[in-house]
C-alpha cells in the first residue's frame, strides 16, 4: 500500500497542467514556446494570467493533497509523509508523460509544504513578493524563497522537527541546482523578466526575445 501510495504521488506530481493548458486554449506545446518550460511562468508569458493562474492553483494541490491525505492511510509516518511530498515533487519536474520534462517544482513543492507548515510558506511568499515584484525576476524569488525556507521552517509552527528541516535543506539545494542556468543568466545580467508575450495573429510561434533556448536551461 505505501509504495503503491508513493507511486500515485508521483503520477499526481506528473500531471501536466501547463502542458494540458497549452494545448486546450491554443493548441501549442509550451516545450516549445517562450521559455520552453512547462511551469506558470511560461504559462503567463504565453497565455496570460487568465490562464496561468489555475496551473498554479492545480501545481500546489498537486502537492498538498498526497501530503495531506495519504499519510493517513499508511499510520501517519513523517517518513513516509515526506516521501509522498518528495516523490509529488519529482514527478512535476520529470513527467513521464511528457519525455520526463516539466517545471521546476516551485509551486508543488509550496503544496506540500502548505500542508506540513504553512506559516513557513507564507513567510517564504512574502519574500518571493518582495524581490519579483521590484526585479521582475521569477527565479530570483524562488530561489530566495526556498533557501530561507529552511528557517521559516525552524521559526514558524510545525509538525516534524529535525526531519523536516534536513527534507526543507535539501530541497533548497535541489532548488538551486534545477535554477543553475538562472543563476549564470544573473550573473551575467541576460535572465529573462516576468511578463507576457503575446500571441501574434495567425502565427502560433511565440518567444520571449530574453529566453533560452534550450529548454532544458530555461528559467522557471
Amino acid at each position: 500500500m505505501t509504495y503503491a501510495l508513493i507511486a500515485l504521488s508521483y503520477l499526481i506530481g506528473a500531471t501536466p497542467t501547463s502542458y494540458w493548458m497549452g494545448r486546450a486554449v491554443h493548441g501549442l506545446d509550451l516545450r516549445e514556446h517562450g521559455s520552453g518550460n512547462l511551469g506558470a511562468t511560461n504559462v503567463f508569458r504565453i497565455l496570460g494570467a487568465k490562464w496561468a493562474l489555475p496551473v498554479v492553483g492545480v501545481d500546489i494541490a498537486k502537492g498538498f493533497l498526497p501530503v495531506w491525505f495519504f499519510p493517513g492511510m499508511v499510520g501517519g509516518d513523517l517518513r513516509w509523509t515526506l516521501a509522498f511530498g518528495g516523490a509529488a515533487i519529482v514527478g512535476h519536474i520529470f513527467s513521464l508523460w511528457v519525455g520526463f520534462k516539466g517545471g521546476k517544482g516551485i509551486a508543488t513543492s509550496a503544496g506540500v509544504f502548505l500542508a506540513l507548515a504553512p506559516w513557513a510558506v507564507l513567510g517564504a511568499f512574502v519574500l518571493w513578493l518582495v524581490l519579483v515584484l521590484p526585479t521582475g525576476y521569477v527565479s530570483l524569488g524562488s530561489m530566495a524563497a526556498a533557501v530561507t525556507l529552511p528557517v521559516f521552517v525552524a521559526l514558524t509552527p510545525h509538525e516534524g522537527g529535525a526531519t523536516l528541516l534536513w527534507f526543507t535543506g535539501t530541497l533548497a539545494v535541489f532548488v538551486l541546482w534545477a535554477h543553475r542556468s538562472n543563476i549564470h543568466r544573473l550573473m551575467q545580467g541576460t535572465e529573462s523578466r516576468f511578463g507576457k508575450a503575446p500571441l501574434q495573429d495567425g502565427d502560433s510561434t511565440v518567444c520571449d526575445s530574453t529566453d533560452s533556448a534550450d529548454p532544458a536551461e530555461a528559467p522557471p
